[in-house]
Order: C-alpha cells, then structure tokens, then sequence
C-alpha cells in the first residue's frame, strides 16, 4: 500500500538524488510492506504462511515504464528475508536484486528500502522471497508494467487486467522441506496446485461479449504447469515484456518462472466455466480448478474438465517454438521493439551449460557443470565492490561442462561488459529444467532434442525470436539464448526448479567494465546493508 506522504518524503530525500541524475521526472511510486507470518489453509490444512500486509499472495506492484519504485519491506519474521524481482532488470544496479549474491538480507525486526527502476521495460512479472526456501511459504506475488501513454500497445484496452498465480504447493511448512533438503534428501512431489493461493475456487469475473488480459505467471517450486479456460481460447499477446504474434492456443505451458500474458473473450452462453490447471510431464498429474464467472451466469460449471495435452514433449515444444517476437509492435524504447536486428551480430562467446545431479558427502546436491553453489558469507557483490578478498574467484566455474564429477564451490563466471554472447543450455537429464537470468532479457533462439552441436545454429531463429527472461529446456535437449551484456553488475543464473536452486544449480556472472562512469553503473545506495566481511564499511555518498 502507498506510504503516508510523510514517509514518502523522508525515503524521497534519502534515494532521490540518485535517481535525479539518471532519470530526470521519471515518476516515483512508493509502497511500504510488512512481512509476517500467519495461518493460511491454500489446501484445506492449516500452514504457517509468509503474509506481505496480511495478504497471500502479497499485493500486486502496478507500474508504468521508467517508473521508480521504492518499496519499504519490515521484516517481522524469525529469521532473515530477501525479496528478488523476477524480470525488472534493475538496470545498472545489481545492489538492489535481492539475493544474497548482491544483497544482504533483511534482519528480524528490521526493514530494508528497495531503489528500483523500470527502466526501458513492459509486461508482466512477479516478486518472491529468495532466501531459505522462503518461496515455499508465500512472499509472492505480481508485477505489471505498463506501456506510457504516448507508445502504442498493440491491442485494445482490455475491459479488466487479472493476475493469475500458478504454481505447485505442499502441505509441510516451508521450514520442514528446508530440514529434508538440509539433510540431503529429494523433495517428494508436491500435494497440489494452487491459483491466487488457493486449491480450488479462484474467481475471475467477467462479462459477456468483452475482452480481458490475463497475466498467467508461474510462481511454483518444480513443475511446469498447463493453463486452459473450458470452451474459451486464449490469445498470446506479451511473454516477460516482449508483444508476441498473437497466436491463439487451447491451451498453454507455463515452466516454472515463466509469465505470460493472454487475452480472453467472453464469447460463450453465459454460465461459468472451469479454469483449469495441471501439472506437465509428471507420473502422477495434479489437477486444480478455478472458475470464469459471467456476470450474467444461467449456471454453474458443468460437463468434464477439459483434458490438457498429451505427454509428449513434441506439443510442448512445437508450441514454444510458435512463439515469436511481434516485430511491428511499439516497445518502451523510442524505436520499434523488433529494430535490433540481433540476428546480424557476432557472437563474441559461447557459454555451454550442463546441468547434474548427485551426491556430495552423501547429502543430495545439484550442479552446473559440475560445480554445485554454496553461499558465501559475504554478498558477492559487495565483496567486489570493496575488494575484499578470500569471498570468490572469478573462474570458478568452467564456461564448458567438464564431465567430472560435482564439488562445491561458490561459483562467479565473468564476461565483459558489452559483449553480445551465446549461452546454450544442455540437458541430458530426464527431467524439464528452467533457467532465469537477473539482469536480462535474452532472445531465445534455438530449442531441440538431443545434444546440440555448432551445426545446430543452422536452425536458429536470427529474425523474430522471443526475447524473455526465463527458458525452459526439455528432457534429453538444449536450448541457446543470445544476450547482448550491456547491464553491469553480479547476475544470479539459477534453476527456477527451488529445491535445485537451493541445493546448488546456480551460480553469478559478473558482467565487468573498468568504467566508473554512472552511465555504465550506479553507486552502491547510501542504505544499502553491510554485512559479513563488509560490515563496518562504509558506502559512498550519492
């Protein structure tokens, strides 16, 4: 909820400052969040839920391009908490990302004050808790930015904008999942699938003959999930801020991490009709239901639940591959969103990622290629900020598989500023894996089964691939991405798959340039927490 406005002066005048060299009137939006624990029952059993103003999910952050947020978060919990922003770039800002790579976390009792830009950015995103398997608890929930006024969007304004959390959920307090993976054990599968943070029974209100926006975002710890609307087709017109082909599908993927947004027309008999959402390529398939309600409904929901797609990875890749960039789309920047003709620059670098599992001291671990994370005790960007030594090294992780077997390190890969790199992600295990990046959207342009090769860029999409920030790869394939660094900073690549993450399938790339220049990266913020061996230091004025 907005601060009183003399709360908002006081933050103003701690961060605006920065914010004035760079971002002239650029509008200020500013929230104050206090994060709780509280009962929540999202599977009809009572759990110790993480509550942002004793909402679950937290409340929705609405925001125009280049908006600045400034987001007050108090800490009520027992333990410390870190929120992380997936999709807002944060633009040559890494100190404010949220996880503990770059971010020191948030004690009991005390609040921290996120600085965070738009910048140059659209569509739809969400938030969550990063640290301690906090995401299995709650702490989440919605992102959306909206295109300024003058730029065009390509569709007509819906007659109502909903944000639709997805995501797969367990009966056990989060506390007791992290005690498993602590003693090294694999998560059993979860007990359910929830919309909005509930099991069975979220609303979404509508009226005949009119058009809605859904923002469908998966927000879940490990499956991917399929999302339909009985009798009802959805059009894809945005996917994590780029304007797609408006492409109509029955039904749609969701991998875990991923946003999409689709519009919906209320074009059926009024009556309500299932909303539908089940788990993809799982043994067991869980199945949770919510309901289109029109305003003038004749009845409830009726008839079967409609079926989701086979098994197959084949459908759900052909369909990812359907989805494509709308080239004649206007996007936040002054020139069409589709004129950098990505396709037509060198790559500077190939990333081969491989990703594994195994055992290390006899506790379950993940890895990629073959390192598997361990925290440090002190933020990694901090650590490179002050020069401190001893924290990481820059290396630590081949930018190759290696083939051997999984170590623990903490792991940093460094790339140049302004490079424009290839990173190709092979998976050779039999599950689903999905990868975010902060910092970045990236253009996914190649996804196959098998092991890719250099002859597998003949089959790129160098035109009118989708620019995203979160990729899939299927079971036994790749896929490639294309990114052009130009955000300075210490970037987490990670697992979207939480257990993995949390056990080790992530590590940061620290995109590097000798400039001090404020165009190339801001200065650590004045409040910015210090911790481990940075404790005492201090930041630099602004």
């Amino acid at each position: 909820m907005p601060l009183n406005l003399a709360v908002a002066a006081s933050i103003c005048s701690l961060f605006c400052s920065l914010f004035a060299i760079v971002s002239a009137e650029d509008p200020y939006r500013f929230f104050n969040w206090n994060v709780t624990y509280g009962d929540i029952y999202p599977l009809g059993v009572r759990q110790r839920g993480i509550l942002i103003n004793w909402q679950f999910p937290g409340p929705d952050i609405h925001s125009v391009t280049n908006d600045n947020l400034i987001i007050n978060v108090f800490n009520s919990l027992d333990e410390p908490f870190l929120l992380s922003w997936n999709g807002i770039q944060n633009r040559r800002n890494s100190f404010e990302d949220g996880v503990y790579g770059t971010t020191c976390p948030i004690p009991p009792g005390k609040n921290f004050t996120y600085i965070l830009q738009v910048k140059d950015q659209i569509g739809s995103f969400y938030y969550f808790p990063s640290l301690a398997f906090h995401k299995a608890a709650g702490g989440f929930g919605g992102i959306r930015i909206l295109s300024r006024p003058r730029i065009p969007v390509p569709f007509p304004d819906p007659a109502g904008d909903y944000t639709v959390l997805i995501g797969d959920w367990y009966k056990s307090n989060h506390t007791d999942l992290r005690a498993h993976l602590d003693k090294g054990k694999k998560l059993p599968l979860p007990d359910g699938i929830l919309i909005n943070g509930r099991g069975s029974g979220a609303a979404f209100n509508v009226e005949q003959g009119k058009t809605y926006r859904l923002r469908i975002s998966n927000v879940g710890l490990q499956n991917s999930l399929n999302f339909r609307i009985q009798n009802h087709k959805m059009k894809l017109v945005e996917v994590e801020g780029t304007h797609t082909l408006q492409t109509t599908y029955s039904s749609l993927d969701v991998h875990v991490g991923q946003s999409y947004s689709v519009l919906v027309t209320a074009d059926q008999p009024a009556r309500d009709y299932y909303i539908v959402v089940s788990s993809r390529f799982t043994s067991t398939v869980l199945t949770t239901t919510g309901i289109l309600h029109y305003s003038n409904s004749a009845g409830p929901v009726s008839g079967p639940i409609p079926g989701g797609p086979t098994v197959q990875i084949d459908w759900s890749l052909n369909q990812a591959r359907s989805i494509r960039s709308n080239l004649t789309a206007s996007g936040p920047r002054p020139n069409p969103q589709g004129s950098y003709h990505y396709g037509l620059i060198n790559t500077t670098k190939t990333i081969r990622l491989s990703s594994s599992a195994g055992q290390v001291n006899g506790k379950q671990r993940y890895a990629i290629n073959s390192v598997s994370f361990i925290p440090a005790d002190t933020p990694l960007k901090l650590a490179d900020y002050f020069k401190i030594g001893g924290v990481f090294r820059i290396g630590s992780i081949s930018d190759n598989p290696t083939g051997g077997g999984i170590y623990q390190d903490t792991a940093v890969m460094g790339a140049d500023y302004r490079a424009f790199i290839e990173i190709v992600f092979q998976n050779d295990e039999d599950i689903i894996q999905s990868y975010h990046l902060n910092g970045y959207q990236f253009w996914v342009v190649g996804m196959d089964g098998g092991q890719w090769t250099s002859a597998s860029r003949n089959q790129y999409n160098l035109r009118d691939a989708v620019a995203r920030v979160t990729v899939q790869v299927y079971p036994k394939s790749w896929s490639a991405i294309y990114i052009a660094l130009d955000n300075v900073g210490m970037w987490n690549l990670r697992s979207e798959s939480w257990a993995r993450q949390y056990l080790g399938q992530q590590f940061y790339l620290r995109v590097y340039t000798a400039s001090t220049s404020l165009r190339d990266e801001y200065p650590i913020p004045k409040n910015a927490r210090l911790c481990g061996k940075a404790a005492g230091r201090h930041t630099r004025p602004l």
